[in-house]
C-alpha cells in the first residue's frame, strides 16, 4: 500500500512540475537517453547528419555507407529533495487536503529549481552562439534580431520543422507584444496553446520565462547581462528525470513526536550536445 501511495504521489507531483515548467519536456527539451539515470550517467543518441542518398548502378547496386549517429554523455549530477514537515499529524492521519496542498507545493516548487537551472545551461554552456548586438532590442530592431537567429540556425541546419522554439525574457516580451507579425495566442491553435505556447514569430514558437538572465554581474567581467531570447531546437538539448526517492509522507523519528513529513528526491541531468545551435541574445550593459 505504501509502495502504491508513493507512485500516486509522485505522479501528482510530476504533473504540477510539468504544468509549471515554461522549459517543456519534448518541445524545448527532448527526453530521449539509454540507461539508468539512477546510475549517474545516460548517453543520448545525437546525429548531426541524414542519411546519405546515392546513385544507383543497376549492375553494382550502391556503395554502403556507415550511419553518423554518435552517443553524448549526460551525467545525471542535480540531485534535488523535498522535505516538509507535517505537525501533529502522523503519515496515517494527514488529512488528504493537508497532503494535496504540500504536493502542490512539491511540484511547483522542483519545477522552478528545474526551470531556472535548464535556462542556466541553455545561456551559459561552451559553444553557444552568442548575437554580435549587445544593445536593447527596440520595437524596430526586434524583428530583425529574430531573423538574424533564423538565418544563423539555418545556415547550422537547424530543421525548419515547427519544432524550432524562442525562449524570450519578460522585457522581450513586451517589445514582442507590439510588431503586427507577432502571432499572438489567440490566434493558434488549442495544442499549442496548451503547450504553453504564447505566440509565434518567424517560425519560432514562443514561450515566456521569467528566470531567464537578468543583470548577471558574473558571466562578463564589468558588465552586467541581460538575457533577451534564446533561440533553439529539442533536437540538441537534453533532459534526463527520475525520481530517485518517490514522494511520500513519512514519519519522523526524531524528536518531533507525532509528526510526520512530505519527503522525496529527484535526479536529473541538463545537456546540450550540439551548443552552437542554441542562440542567446544578450544585452551587456
Amino acid at each position: 500500500m505504501e509502495h502504491i501511495a508513493q507512485e500516486r504521489y509522485s505522479t501528482l507531483v510530476d504533473e504540477k512540475l510539468r504544468y509549471t515548467l515554461v522549459t517543456k519536456d519534448n518541445l524545448i527539451f527532448n527526453t530521449r537517453y539509454e540507461g539508468n539515470p539512477k546510475a549517474g550517467k545516460v548517453k543520448v543518441p545525437v546525429r548531426d547528419t541524414e542519411v546519405e542518398v546515392k546513385q544507383y548502378d543497376k549492375q553494382n547496386g550502391a556503395a554502403i555507407s556507415t550511419g553518423s549517429t554518435t552517443y553524448f554523455d549526460i551525467n545525471i549530477d542535480i540531485d534535488e529533495a523535498v522535505n516538509e514537515m507535517i505537525d501533529g499529524y502522523d503519515a496515517a492521519s494527514v488529512p488528504d487536503g493537508i497532503t494535496a496542498e504540500r504536493l502542490d507545493s512539491a511540484g511547483y516548487s522542483l519545477g522552478l529549481s528545474m526551470d531556472t537551472k535548464s535556462v542556466r545551461a541553455l545561456e551559459e554552456t561552451a559553444g553557444i552562439t552568442v548575437a554580435a548586438s549587445k544593445t536593447a532590442c527596440t520595437d524596430s530592431t526586434a524583428y530583425k534580431q529574430v531573423l538574424a537567429a533564423k538565418r544563423v540556425q539555418s545556415r547550422m541546419g537547424v530543421p525548419n520543422d515547427g519544432k524550432r522554439w524562442l525562449l524570450a525574457s519578460p522585457e522581450f516580451m513586451e517589445v514582442l507584444l507590439t510588431d503586427d507579425r507577432f502571432v499572438k495566442q489567440g490566434d493558434l491553435s488549442q495544442e499549442l496553446v496548451q503547450s504553453g505556447v504564447v505566440g509565434r514569430i518567424a517560425g519560432y514558437n514562443v514561450f515566456e520565462s521569467n528566470n531567464t538572465m537578468f543583470e548577471d554581474s558574473k558571466l562578463v567581467s564589468g558588465k552586467k547581462t541581460t538575457t533577451e531570447f534564446i533561440c533553439g531546437h529539442p533536437n540538441w538539448c537534453h533532459r534526463v528525470q527520475e525520481w530517485s526517492v518517490p514522494v511520500a509522507v513519512k514519519n519522523l523519528t526524531n524528536e518531533y513526536i507525532g509528526s510526520s513529513a512530505v519527503q522525496g528526491r529527484k535526479v536529473y541531468g541538463i545537456g546540450i550536445s550540439k551548443p552552437q545551435t542554441v542562440y542567446v541574445k544578450r544585452v551587456e550593459a
